[in-house]
């Protein structure tokens, strides 16, 4: 069979970086960042919470080919900020709101859990 190894989904090979950066040389303050190893699920996420910036003019994400395992990430943004500045300030951001959602689950689990 010609389909590749269910791992290589979701192992970064060695010497790959997770994320490359690359400046846009025609429009100031935008930038791509290639992410390997992942799909819609981040770039979705990443996207919504990029849009949730004021500074940020355009927030999206392609998947460019089916069979690369990889997203790409594009970010302008108005001069107050940094293509960089967003995408770390969403990364930060999705972070805090996954530890308050794991927080919240445990939580509950815990209430749940002594009932029983």
């Amino acid at each position: 069979m010609n389909a590749p190894d269910r791992y290589e989904r979701f192992v970064v090979p060695e010497g790959t970086k997770k994320v490359s950066y690359e400046r846009d040389t025609k429009i100031i303050n935008a930038a791509s960042f290639t992410i390997e190893r992942e799909d819609h699920t981040i770039g979705n996420i990443l996207r919504m919470q990029l849009h949730r910036d004021d500074n940020v003019l355009f927030a999206g994400y392609k998947l460019p080919h089916p069979l690369q395992y990889k997203i790409i990430v594009r970010v302008h943004t108005t001069s107050q900020s940094s293509p960089m500045q967003a995408y770390n300030q969403a990364i930060n951001d999705l972070d805090k709101e996954l530890d308050h959602l794991r927080n919240a689950f445990e939580t509950e689990m815990a209430k749940h859990s002594r009932d029983y």
